[in-house]
């Protein structure tokens, strides 16, 4: 697969400190690429130099090959993106502010607009002032026009910010098909990891401006393990249960009241156990290893 976006040692400092560190990014042509960290690992200034807003301190990007410059308009034509809370004229209609946007871009394809605001669900209310929009639908509109001219890289800050749950059901569903159907590639930050995990190819994890591991989402998926996760208050005799009465060894203190355990146990079996010597539980369940485990290792929490 071509790799359609790379970075090399990409930093920027603030005043003599480095809030992002030496990033080497590859992102391949066609997949969605969720960025994950906490807030201020330096998702957005990563962004911010990829779309030119923001200069590297040192390093460069490469797209499609080429390394970006301050004068790499007709390569930014090629990109679409939502960086923090995108902004509008309020006054104008949804449409309005579509057509805007086109003529800022040498881009004045009407059907193009119409799809757009098909596509987020925004067909409906597209002669209304944006002023009198919720969140939610500013963030359709702020999708509706990074998507309109087609671009070939799609980069999107916390897009789902805002939305219920349906709106998050709905926009996922945007995104893959923006990826399956047209070829498009997305680049996603959020923080909502269940819903990356859902729609990534590949994961990109930030902490500190340090860009810790890429990794493909099959990968982590095939290294979901099921363990058993039991809550209790009285987590040290637990443990003596399991290793003295059950023989177990592989399982792990999370904290002083959660236990996991990875050996192979029948559940009705370490509950039989675990009330017998008076261990009262607050609940016993098996689970699998998720992004979000992955993801809180990776951090360090």
């Amino acid at each position: 697969m071509t790799t359609i976006l790379r970075t090399w040692e990409l930093t920027k400092e603030y005043q003599g400190k480095e809030v992002v560190s030496g990033v080497n990014m590859n992102i391949k042509q066609g997949e969605i690429y969720g960025f994950l960290g906490p807030n201020g690992a330096g998702k957005t200034t990563v962004m911010k130099m990829i779309t030119n807003l923001v200069k590297p301190t040192e390093g460069y990007i490469e797209f499609f090959g080429v390394s970006m410059t301050d004068h790499s308009y007709e390569m930014l034509k090629r990109m679409g993106c939502i960086i923090e809370y995108p902004v509008f004229y309020d006054k104008l209609t949804a449409r309005e502010n579509l057509q805007l946007h086109g003529e800022y871009m040498g881009y004045y394809n009407t059907k193009a607009m119409d799809e757009a605001l098909e596509l987020v669900k925004l067909e409906g209310v597209d002669k209304k002032p944006v002023k009198q929009f919720s969140l939610g639908m500013k963030q359709r509109l702020a999708i509706a026009r990074a998507v309109m001219t087609k671009p070939e890289l799609l980069i999107l800050d916390e897009p789902i910010n805002g939305l219920d749950p349906m709106g998050i059901k709905e926009l996922r569903e945007v995104f893959r098909m923006l990826s399956r159907e047209y070829g498009m590639t997305l680049l996603i930050s959020s923080h909502i990891l269940g819903e990356i995990e859902q729609v990534a190819d590949t994961i990109g994890m930030i902490r500190d401006g340090i860009l810790l591991e890429e990794m493909a989402m099959d990968r982590i998926r095939s290294r979901n393990t099921q363990y058993i996760e039991l809550i209790t208050g009285a987590s040290s005799k637990a443990v003596y249960v399991l290793e003295h009465k059950l023989g177990l060894t592989n399982y792990k203190v999370l904290d002083p009241r959660t236990i996991r355990i990875y050996d192979a146990v029948q559940q009705l079996e370490l509950n039989k156990a675990l009330v017998e010597a008076g261990v009262e539980l607050d609940s016993l369940s098996k689970k699998n290893h998720s992004l979000e485990d992955h993801f809180v290792e990776q951090m360090g929490w």
